[in-house]
Order: structure tokens, then C-alpha cells, then sequence
């Protein structure tokens, strides 16, 4: 779905009121790849080492890449990068403004790297997740799911253990920072509704 992604999968789900509400989303998987594939870069560790990685919001550059739950060798991702400005002077802005630093280095999309995470996506959305894992994937938000308001379709970590219905990973710490991180993309989703409201059904 072309972008605005999220904001297009609401109106598409205001149009399809039969279709049941948790089998609209967007795509934040190319967001989750990017920022796995960093974190390895910068503890210099093969990507299958990285886990954990969590999207917070948008697909535009307000959304959150989770570093601080993020693991790296099974450890907690500050832990082994000891450099901690780089995550928020770096990784955090590299990951979320990637996809238009692409297009202005290359005059287009990076479309390999989407379709890959598509089917990233697809695949985590229809395998049940492992024990200790999660993925990312923007979809209705229930309400009071960290404070987000309900009916935004907005990124979280999710696990599935059938592959048919999915839920939100409770209870993970959120920090000041990341706290207001989560709040400025949930604010731009809001902005994006309202700024769309005609074209949305009577009960979004």
C-alpha cells in the first residue's frame, strides 16, 4: 500500500466494514529490517543475532525504532553498543528517514528491499512467534494499548501463536524519551485522520 501507509490502510478499513478490523494493516517491516541490519552493523554481529527490534508508530520518520528492547546475543542492545548517543543521534533518525534517503540517492523506492519485507511480514504474521520474540506490523490500535488511542492503525510489537489472530506485547518498559517518541507518532497518525476525514466511514 502506497504511503501514507498507515493512514491509507484506515480509509481502505472504513470502506470494508465486513472485513474484520484486525485483518487490516500496514507495513513497518522494512522499518524493523533496517534497524536490525544497523544494530548489527554497529556491534559488528551477523543480523541473526539481533532480535527484539520493535516499530513504534508511523511509517514516516515519527516513528519509533526500539533500540532500548532490542537484543544483541541475547543481551540487552545498550549493554553491548556502550556508545548510547549513537542510538539517539544516529540510529534512531538513520532507520526512520532511510526510505527517503534512498530515493534521493537512487530516483526511486528501494522495491527489492520492500517486496523482501513484505514477505517478512507475511511470513512472521502467519508463523507463531517464538517464546521470547516479537515483530512489528501497524494495525487497530485497542485502546489503552500503551496509551495509544484506539482505532489508529499504528505499529507495535506483536506476537501470534497460531498465526490467525494477534496480540500486543505487554508490559515493555517505556522511558521518557521513548515515551514521548510513541505520543509524537500517535499525534501524527491523529493529524492524518482528521486531515482525511472525508474520506472515512461514520464510524472511524
Amino acid at each position: 500500500m502506497a504511503n501514507p501507509c498507515n493512514t491509507n490502510a484506515l480509509i481502505a478499513r472504513s470502506h470494508a466494514p465486513k472485513v474484520a478490523a484486525d485483518r487490516w494493516f500496514a507495513m513497518t517491516r522494512l522499518d524493523q529490517n533496517r534497524a536490525t541490519a544497523q544494530l548489527a552493523r554497529k556491534a559488528g554481529v551477523p543480523v541473526g543475532q539481533v532480535d527484539r527490534v520493535a516499530i513504534w508508530g508511523n511509517h514516516s520518520d515519527t516513528q519509533y525504532p526500539d533500540y532500548r528492547n532490542a537484543r544483541i546475543g541475547g543481551k540487552p542492545a545498550p549493554q553491548v553498543i556502550t556508545d548510547h548517543a549513537w542510538f539517539a543521534e544516529t540510529f534512531v533518525p538513520t532507520v526512520a528517514k532511510r526510505g527517503s534517503a534512498v530515493i534521493k540517492a537512487r530516483g526511486g523506492s528501494s522495491a527489492a528491499s520492500a517486496a523482501s519485507a513484505a514477505l517478512d511480514s507475511v511470513r512472521s504474521s502467519i508463523t507463531p512467534t517464538p517464546l521470547d520474540g516479537w515483530f512489528s506490523r501497524p494495525g487497530s490500535s485497542p485502546t489503552g494499548s500503551y496509551g495509544v488511542p484506539a482505532g489508529l492503525i499504528y505499529s507495535f510489537p506483536l506476537r501470534t501463536e497460531d498465526g490467525q489472530s494477534w496480540s500486543i506485547v505487554q508490559g515493555l518498559p517505556i522511558d521518557d524519551d521513548a515515551r514521548k517518541r510513541i505520543d509524537a507518532s500517535a499525534q501524527e497518525l491523529i493529524a492524518e485522520r482528521d486531515a482525511v476525514k472525508d474520506l472515512l466511514g461514520p464510524a472511524v
